[in-house]
């Protein structure tokens, strides 16, 4: 296994399929290994919309079990800064994923209506959220999208999804200790402790 300096709050950005998920899982992997007391819990954000989204979760969390045994998972897909806040502790290392897929469950919520005016992120909870980093007292990690590097989207919520992950994505890595792109299963240190 390669050995990861595990910093006391990382964001790891990728596209999709890149390898965001597998480093976080690395990373709490050498956590629990580091110490009998240490453990890691997961806040997955994910919510199942459809059968698809149901076997992709389950995969996912059969994949993790056999990754990183006995790491915890709780299915949190709003309210992240209370979730860091009630699971870090200094013997624990929390991982967020993801972070797109909490920002598409306040703006498009599952009774989204696409003739309504755009939703907004309420910037109360993404600051709650940026304090609850700052605060925690255990190591976290959290792993997003980067998908602001392709074309201009079409359509109005499309390319308003797209500006609003950008800003939120700038906001925790201005927040967090270290920063990593992942590309094709590589990790590019963005910024460092």
């Amino acid at each position: 296994m390669t050995e990861f300096t595990i910093a006391r709050s990382e964001l790891i950005l990728g596209g999709q399929k890149s390898g965001k998920s597998r480093r976080a899982e690395l990373l709490a992997r050498q956590w629990v290994q580091q110490s009998p007391e240490h453990r890691a819990v997961m806040i997955a954000t994910a919510q199942p919309w459809d059968e698809e989204m149901r076997m992709r979760i389950a995969r996912h969390q059969q994949e993790r079990a056999e990754r990183v045994p006995g790491m915890t998972t709780v299915e949190e897909p709003l309210e992240l800064a209370e979730a860091i806040t009630r699971h870090s502790t200094p013997a624990a290392l929390v991982v967020v994923d993801c972070l797109t897929l909490w920002l598409t469950n306040q703006l498009m919520p599952v009774d989204f209506d696409p003739n309504s005016p755009p939703a907004q992120v309420e910037p109360a909870r993404v600051a709650s959220f940026l304090i609850a980093i700052v605060q925690a007292p255990g190591p976290v990690v959290l792993v997003g999208n980067e998908i602001g590097l392709g074309v201009i989207p079409m359509g109005r919520e499309v390319r308003a999804f797209v500006d609003a992950l950008g800003r939120l994505n700038q906001q925790v890595a201005a927040t967090c200790e270290r920063v990593t792109l992942m590309a094709a299963g590589l990790p590019l240190t963005l910024k460092a402790p």
